[in-house]
């Protein structure tokens, strides 16, 4: 059945060669396949460069945690705190250290910050983790655009594809393989990198959900723990 097909199309003039539908086929439908094609590269570019970045966020956390746990000096935990720049947590611990450093260094009389003052190194420490979730999140969005909307171009350039089929078929007025096949065959071509790009993006975007969530939830766990430290340390 195969070889019947093959030797039909080829007898029709047409060939099933994937590159020579992909030159065939209508400017519309090329154009679909261009767009699927340059999201599925920008797909891969960010899922490469989120997948090092977030790793290399969750291990410099877990380092400077452990640093943070581990060290009774704060000048200490604040030098390794610089040296972990990617770290969203090190980024919090910067965050509400320099804005306790400008209570103690002036911002009262006594010296010492008091507890209405505390207000402020929680407002600086929300202000440091939404920007840090802002950082994590970047970019994960596209992909949540490519999985949802790649399949539904990728149908608009099989939709359009078997409309030309459809066509031939009236103007030649006949209802052969040879006639009908190309255009379907370019079609779901458009159908197939529609997926191609679709599913890596949805596929990715589930699993940095989920490694973001961990890191939003660290940062939540340390500013309550870095408020604590505090209000027993520091505050009159």
């Amino acid at each position: 059945m195969q070889d019947f097909l093959w030797a039909t199309a080829a007898s029709g003039g047409s060939s099933l060669d994937t590159w020579s539908l992909i030159k065939k086929a209508s400017p519309t439908v090329q154009v679909v396949m261009l767009l699927l094609a340059a999201m599925s590269i920008v797909t891969w570019y960010i899922i490469g460069y989120k997948y090092l970045y977030v790793r290399r966020a969750a291990r410099e956390t877990d380092q400077f945690i452990e640093s943070f746990w581990r060290s009774r000096d704060i000048e200490q935990i604040y030098k390794h705190a610089q040296a972990l720049r990617r770290s969203p947590v090190s980024a919090m611990f910067l965050a509400g250290y320099t804005e306790l450093a400008k209570l103690t260094q002036g911002g009262n009389q006594g010296g010492a910050p008091r507890d209405g003052d505390l207000d402020n190194i929680v407002r600086a420490l929300r202000r440091a983790q939404g920007s840090e979730t802002t950082k994590l999140e970047g970019m994960v969005s596209f992909l949540a655009t490519t999985g949802s909307a790649a399949p539904f171009i990728g149908l608009f350039g099989t939709v359009w594809g078997i409309m030309n089929s459809f066509r031939e078929i009236g103007a030649m007025k006949s209802a052969t393989i040879a006639v009908v096949a190309p255009g379907i065959a370019e079609a779901l071509i458009a159908t197939a990198i529609g997926l191609v790009a679709a599913i890596p993006a949805v596929m990715a975007y589930n699993y940095f959900v989920r490694r973001i969530r961990v890191q939003v939830s660290e940062m939540e766990t340390f500013e309550q723990d870095y408020l604590n430290i505090i209000r027993r340390h520091f505050l009159k």
